[in-house]
């Protein structure tokens, strides 16, 4: 199974902030949208970074409460592994196993079509083991 196929029940709007944007901002998305990270772009759409719930308290347990008023910038991940439509699930949940993270951009000659989380990955692979379980029952009963 694809990356693509994965992005087809999932919505379209991408939640995103600037990077000059204070972090309250984004735990405002964050908590209002229910996600768990927030990709950072410049004013032309380009990918600079992603911000995760994670990312946050981090910083807080670093700062203080004081990291609320300051710069995404300053918090954001910048070194962001994004995948493309044509990666597997198994690549997808490979890499974000291997890298400790959660939520992953997907990126198609430089345009940010989707995120997908490490939930939705989980979702797609018990939808392909239930889909393999019942094509074998099928398969013996036939």
């Amino acid at each position: 199974m694809s990356v693509a196929t994965m992005l087809e029940g999932k919505p379209r709007n991408i939640i995103s902030s600037l990077p000059d944007d204070n972090v309250a901002v984004v735990v405002g998305l964050l908590a209002k949208h229910r996600i768990g990270a927030v990709i950072i772009r410049d004013k032309s759409g380009k990918v600079l970074g992603i911000l995760s719930e994670r990312d946050i308290v981090r910083e807080i347990a670093r700062e203080g409460a004081a990291v609320l008023n300051t710069s995404v910038s300053g918090c954001m991940t910048s070194k962001v592994l994004s995948c493309t439509t044509e990666d597997s699930i198994n690549h997808v949940m490979e890499v974000m196993t291997e890298n400790r993270f959660r939520h992953m951009p997907v990126i198609n000659n430089g345009e940010l079509l989707g995120i997908i989380s490490i939930g939705d990955v989980v979702k797609c692979k018990i939808e392909q083991a239930e889909q393999d379980a019942q094509d074998m029952r099928d398969y013996i009963t036939s």
